[in-house]
């Protein structure tokens, strides 16, 4: 279990970079990075499939596209969703957004299982929803009100992503726990080439052909960014959530994504160079309080079940 604790917050931390990559690649695009990333994620795939370890086989045609639907559905829509979330929202919004992503599986869970009485819910799900309030309305408040517009659309692109991530997360993880799993480094393999067939839609949106100007210096660090993302940020992270998917329930993976909603801050307020405002710290301390709730709140029952 402590490889897998130790892979998922991995994954987390390199996941957290899609939280502030897309404002450091300027003037490159969001699209611009999306295919370069997943191309790149695509490739390594490919190549390592020289090998016959990495190549997949004795997997079920639903398997199969069952990965090549995660890769090119859910990587690519989820990055394109959190980026444009982020241009549009800023560094605190689509983390907090996306970190609510415990307690949304949680209710999923007990939705099915019947596991906690909801209304040992409801003080978790009041103080996320207070957390997140409170960030969103110093934003606005201190927003030109002709701005406020692409803050509602980049909360918007922010849940689209939360959606993407639940379905990502219920996916993979049924698919790691099924008597018939697959191997994780051809399931990983299946995954960029969906990414990579995925991302091809994009390219008539990317800056190819037209008249966007950069330095040799930008030039560089996005390609870069995009090696990191594309190399470590699409593939090791793949690789590691399914590791983690694979030893971990699914109540106790999903709530390592907190991390990756804490990650995701402290690389915002890095890359902007300033401390968080009393309401984006206040905010965010109570939507990691309500998530530790709900976790303290399901684990014990968790347990019970098991036994």
């Amino acid at each position: 279990m402590l490889l897998g604790i130790l892979c998922g917050l991995a994954t987390c931390a390199l996941w957290g970079l899609t939280f502030v990559v897309p404002r450091a690649i300027a003037p490159f695009s969001t699209m611009d990075l999306t295919v370069t990333r997943y191309g790149l994620f695509a490739l390594a795939s490919i190549v390592l499939m020289v090998s016959p370890r990495f190549r997949p086989r004795n997997i079920r045609p639903r398997m199969a596209i069952t990965a090549l639907l995660l890769g090119g559905i859910g990587y690519v829509g989820y990055f394109v969703s959190v980026a444009y979330a982020v241009r549009l929202a800023g560094a605190a919004i689509p983390p907090l957004v996306i970190g609510t992503m415990p307690v949304l599986l949680a209710v999923i869970a007990n939705l099915r299982d019947r596991s906690v009485p909801w209304r040992l819910l409801a003080l978790p799900l009041i103080l996320i929803a207070i957390g997140i309030g409170w960030v969103n309305l110093s934003i606005f408040a201190t927003t030109p009100s002709g701005d406020h517009g692409a803050i509602l659309l980049g909360i918007g692109s922010a849940m689209i992503g939360l959606i993407l991530w639940v379905i990502y997360g219920l996916a993979s993880t049924a698919a790691m726990q099924s008597p018939d799993a697959p191997d994780i480094l051809q399931w990983t393999g299946l995954q960029g080439i969906g990414a990579g067939l995925g991302c091809l839609v994009l390219i008539p949106f990317t800056s190819a052909g037209t008249d966007i100007v950069f330095t040799t210096a930008e030039l560089w660090r996005f390609i870069l960014w995009s090696l990191i993302m594309g190399l470590a940020g699409a593939w090791l992270a793949t690789l590691l959530w399914m590791i983690a998917s694979k030893r971990l329930p699914l109540a106790l993976a999903a709530q390592l994504i907190v991390a990756e909603t804490v990650f995701g801050l402290i690389f915002g307020f890095l890359f902007e160079q300033r401390l968080p405002t009393i309401a984006e710290a206040g905010g965010s301390i109570l939507q990691l309080a309500g998530v530790g709730l709900a976790i303290a709140i399901f684990a014990p029952a968790r347990g019970r079940r098991a036994h």
